[in-house]
């Protein structure tokens, strides 16, 4: 087996290991076999490999690492300045954090929730510490390794620039950063176990997950607010008590304490958090790993009643919808599997929270430059579109399941194109996770401009059913639920992505000129509806040979 180089680091470390009592040689060999079983696995940033074969050291992690490295020039620009660290350096951890949280959800979860690992490794003389240690190092060396290549090209600039003290700085904030990251989401996910269990418990972490994904936008829209911005060399801060519960300030003040001398009481105190916390945080987490991992296994239980109500909802949705009885029954397989799917939830539901909170992000703004009269006479419940960001994930995880083994029953299903598989399915994911979602977000935007933009909304979601299909047209096709997560195969990915957000940006461009011209929105209306029913009736005539299952 191939002996990693990051495992010949961590042998430099192994003495600390065994004094906090646990199995070193042990855990480098989970750790061994877990980084060569992650050769298979694909991020969800770069989606998966189109090719069938796999070299046996290829690793998809590490070419993934490229989209990081690009994604992380924008950070460049925060490490050449010298004005003011506090508030450049905040902000870069601000995005760092932003990022590393959102790859720890859609990425990360399944891992740190895995029970697997119990039911198999601690069948053997492995004891509870030594394999909870070392899924913490799995997954602290996978964010460390996105982190770096994320902050690469900023920590290369800031030697130059900065000088080797700010450099050394940033690179030991972001190992305390990773370690905060990964152990407070580990904490919150222990919190969620200690009080809910079965059924009920996959929700919660479900939702827990969303409400993450919202707190880390606000956060860091919050982050901005904490300046008073003059211009780039006049920004000032005014410390206040409830600026010490945001890490990416903590993690600032260093840079500002230690490089321009200053010594503020707020600075000294922002910067022993950022030094102690993480510390303090993985003790804390050593100490409850036995709780964790006994609570762990409530994932196992599927407690609880099996909803009545929710079926006659399914029934009565797939109806109204459907087209046909083949239709009805792929509607239903497909609401059950979304439904109960977990591995599904974790890789779609954080888009959920980018997706409730992104249109109301760009409504702030424009409530902070123009009042709420300036707000309501605008045009910014355009940024309702942002809602549709979700569905490129939606379709590429379709295709993908858990149970991935029982699609042998499309082997027997008695007709030969996959149409009605597929319109099933995307009417389950339209009815279950877009509908509901963009309903919620239209009724608070028509309270929000007082009722003065239905026609406009009803243009939206045409729009998003149009959107819908181009995207499965877009992406690779795949039966649904027919595939694993860790084989997922993708050529599409984070091309694919870019494509399908510039098609919805045009959809967003022709809406707003449509409205500029008289009758021009119910123009676009009967245009819509139109191209809705035809792409509707022709974008799913595939043969089930085509798709090789």
């Amino acid at each position: 087996m191939k002996d990693f180089k990051v495992l010949k680091i961590l042998d430099i470390f192994k003495f600390i290991f065994e004094k906090a009592g646990i199995d070193y040689d042990v855990m480098r060999r989970i750790l061994e076999i877990k980084f060569t079983l992650d050769g298979r696995r694909v991020p969800t940033i770069v989606g998966n490999s189109s090719s069938k074969k796999k070299d046996e050291d290829s690793n998809s992690f590490i070419k993934s690492l490229g989209v990081y490295l690009l994604l992380g020039i924008i950070l460049v620009f925060f490490v050449t300045k010298a004005d003011n660290y506090l508030y450049q350096m905040s902000f870069v951890f601000g995005i760092l954090m932003f990022m590393m949280m959102t790859s720890l959800i859609s990425d990360f979860s399944s891992v740190l929730l895995d029970i697997r690992d119990k039911n198999i490794i601690l069948s053997k003389p492995v004891d509870s510490k030594t394999l909870n240690m070392a899924k913490v190092l799995h997954i602290l060396f996978y964010m460390f390794f996105i982190t770096i290549s994320f902050s690469g090209p900023a920590l290369i600039v800031s030697l130059f620039k900065q000088g080797g003290i700010f450099f050394l700085i940033f690179l030991a904030e972001i190992i305390l950063m990773d370690l905060l990251i990964v152990v407070l989401t580990a904490l919150l996910y222990l919190l969620v176990l200690k009080f809910f269990d079965g059924e009920k418990l996959k929700d919660i972490i479900n939702y827990v997950q969303i409400a993450l994904t919202i707190a880390l936008s606000v956060g860091y829209q919050l982050l901005g607010r904490l300046f008073d911005f003059v211009d780039f060399k006049n920004v000032v801060f005014n410390p206040k008590w409830w600026q010490y519960f945001i890490p990416p300030i903590w993690f600032g003040a260093p840079f500002e304490l230690i490089l321009n001398n200053n010594r503020e009481t707020y600075l000294i105190t922002f910067s022993i958090l950022a030094l102690l916390v993480p510390i303090i945080s993985i003790i804390i987490y050593v100490k409850l790993t036995p709780s964790f991992e006994r609570n762990l296994q409530k994932l196992n239980s599927s407690g609880g009643k099996t909803g009545s109500r929710n079926n006659r909802i399914t029934d009565f949705t797939s109806k109204l919808v459907c087209r046909s009885e083949e239709e009805i029954v792929f509607y239903r397989f497909a609401t059950n599997m979304m439904k109960n799917e977990r591995v599904f939830k974790l890789k779609v539901y954080p888009s959920l929270g980018f997706s409730i909170v992104f249109p109301f992000i760009f409504l702030f703004n424009g409530l902070r430059n123009g009042g709420l009269e300036g707000l309501v006479s605008s045009k910014m419940y355009f940024s309702i579109y942002f809602t549709a960001l979700l569905i490129p994930t939606i379709v590429m995880n379709l295709g993908h399941s858990g149970n991935y083994k029982g699609a042998w029953i499309y082997r027997v299903v008695p007709f030969t194109d996959a149409k009605s598989i597929f319109k099933g399915t995307l009417k389950a994911a339209l009815m279950n996770l877009i509908l509901p979602l963009y309903i919620l977000i239209s009724i608070i935007f028509m309270i929000i401009f007082k009722g003065k933009i239905i026609v406009d909304l009803i243009i939206v979601f045409l729009n998003i059913l149009l959107f819908m299909v181009i995207c499965f047209r877009t992406t690779d096709k795949s039966l649904p639920f027919s595939k694993p997560f860790e084989l997922a195969e993708q050529s599409q990915g984070f091309l694919v992505m870019i494509i399908t957000f510039f098609t919805l940006g045009l959809l967003g461009l022709i809406h707003y000129l449509a409205i500029r011209t008289n009758y021009g929105s119910y123009i676009y209306i009967a245009a819509l509806i139109i191209v809705n029913i035809v792409i509707w009736k022709n974008s799913f005539n595939i043969a089930l040979e085509e798709l090789g299952e």
